[in-house]
């Protein structure tokens, strides 16, 4: 069974920038390493990105969450430098344009249509993107083995965090502790 290792939104805007928390900095280091093991083993990898644009605080998102991130080409929507240095020319990163990623589902169905795959999600936020994309990705290929590593996750806050593991243990989705 080949493994793929799904990188959530480890960008600049949720790690020291607008929506930044220290829970978030302290895992920079897991998913860097995270990272460097996959691509060890030669195991594909795939990044997500949070993606707004300048209209960002008109939208249905930006009235419930009235703070400025990931707006499209500014320094808060890249990736964090550690996880940048690590991305490959040929390696998929979805924008996505709201919580879960279809076109990650999508790339996912068809990559295990065509051989078995397990899937590890590691990233942020747990309780909103992380979350969310594992939601999807059970909806899209509901017997594949997703797994969340707790220990390179972080949430809003760590009691949301906490909450999101239980949901997703209530989905059917592995939740391990690496660290």
């Amino acid at each position: 069974m080949k493994k793929v290792l799904i990188v959530v939104d480890m960008q600049n805007d949720f790690i020291t920038g607008s929506l930044g928390t220290k829970e978030a900095e302290v895992i920079v280091p897991r998913v860097v390493k995270k990272i460097e093991d996959y691509k060890a083993r030669g195991e594909m990898i795939f990044f997500t990105r949070d993606t707004h644009f300048e209209d960002y605080l008109t939208t249905q998102e930006g009235n419930k969450l009235p703070v400025e991130h990931c707006i499209k080409s500014t320094w808060g929507w890249e990736l964090a430098e550690p996880i940048e240095k690590l991305v490959e020319a040929h390696t998929p990163v979805i924008d996505k344009l709201t919580f879960g990623s279809i076109a990650l589902g999508e790339q996912i169905k068809v990559l295990n249509d065509k051989e078995a795959v397990e899937i590890e999600l590691v990233g942020l936020c747990t309780d909103i993107c992380v979350v969310s994309n594992a939601i999807v990705l059970k909806a899209y290929c509901p017997e594949i083995p997703l797994t969340v590593d707790a220990s390179c996750c972080a949430g809003v806050t760590p009691e949301t965090h906490t909450s999101a593991l239980t949901t997703l243990k209530m989905c059917q989705v592995n939740v391990i502790n690496e660290n």
